[in-house]
């Protein structure tokens, strides 16, 4: 069995006509959210061997924000992330090693979305009695949201069918 957590980059500055998208950065609301995620994270004891990050900045930055891990994972920061679209996603897990227990994805919507969706479609009883983990997948994929599946089958043979969606995990607000 493995473990796959995806998370969606905090919330970025506004895009600005002089900058490329690719180099937003981190707001402060985001930067804030991503490090309420970071307690969250490690209260849960999620500790990827392997974390895949794009290369955009807002979720370089997220990552910083959020890594906590006693036990440093192997980070690569992959261009192919940027914006990519659920089947390159999937292609890219389906290509991991065995030896890994469990990744961390942080990458962009709508892609990161989709693959949650399509990867939660899998699971019995998803849409007879949608759990509570479900729900809130379908409502949407904000900012600094995480969605963590326990995958039942090899990474080669990473689909629907054999994936649970365990729980989607928001910041917890400040009071």
């Amino acid at each position: 069995m493995h473990q796959l957590i995806l998370m969606r980059h905090a919330k970025a500055e506004r895009g600005r006509d002089d900058e490329p998208d690719h180099m937003r950065a981190l707001s402060p609301a985001g930067r804030d959210a991503a490090l309420r995620m970071r307690g969250l994270a490690r209260s849960l004891g999620l500790e990827p061997d392997v974390v895949l990050v794009s290369s955009a900045r807002r979720t370089r930055e997220t990552l910083d924000c959020v890594a906590f891990w006693d036990d440093q994972p192997n980070i690569e920061t992959l261009d192919a992330l940027y914006m990519a679209p659920p089947a390159r996603l999937l292609e890219i897990l389906q290509g991991l090693r065995e030896t890994v227990r469990s990744v961390m994805i942080i990458g962009h919507n709508p892609g990161l979305h989709d693959l949650a969706l399509d990867l939660a479609a899998g699971a019995p009883g998803a849409r007879a009695a949608p759990s509570a983990a479900h729900i809130a997948l379908n409502e949407g994929f904000p900012t600094a949201r995480l969605a963590d599946f326990l995958v039942l089958t090899p990474w080669r043979d990473l689909r629907a069918a054999g994936v649970r969606l365990q729980r989607v995990i928001d910041p917890p607000t400040t009071r």
